[in-house]
């Protein structure tokens, strides 16, 4: 994973960098798995419905909008995730996998 970090707003964020090679591209590619039901998370709406599930809620307080957030009650986490799912890459799948364990999976798209 290659890319460039960048500080906006009080949040440090790594942007990802796509490879110099075509064929390299789609081999990197990671997609996240919901694990109760093998399902390849392609969407946000359907993302928000398994954290609806899962007890996480959407957060309105952050200021940025340039994101979606979700929070649980239960904890001090939250989930901060680029608006447009084209930019929602493996550094946050990861974040939701931690925060979420034997729940999701990231794997590569191929």
């Amino acid at each position: 994973m290659s890319g460039v970090w960048v500080f906006k707003n009080g949040v440090i964020r790594l942007v990802e960098s796509p490879n110099q090679s075509g064929s390299d591209t789609n081999s990197r590619r990671k997609v996240m798995v919901y694990l109760p039901t093998g399902e390849v998370i392609s969407s946000y709406s359907t993302l928000e419905q398994i954290l609806r599930s899962l007890g996480w809620e959407r957060y309105f307080g952050g200021g940025d909008t340039d994101l979606l957030q979700f929070h649980k009650r239960s904890s001090i986490d939250l989930i901060s995730l680029p608006k447009d799912f084209t930019k929602f890459s493996s550094v946050y799948m990861y974040d939701i996998v931690v925060k979420n364990p034997n729940y999701f999976h990231v794997r590569d798209s191929n």
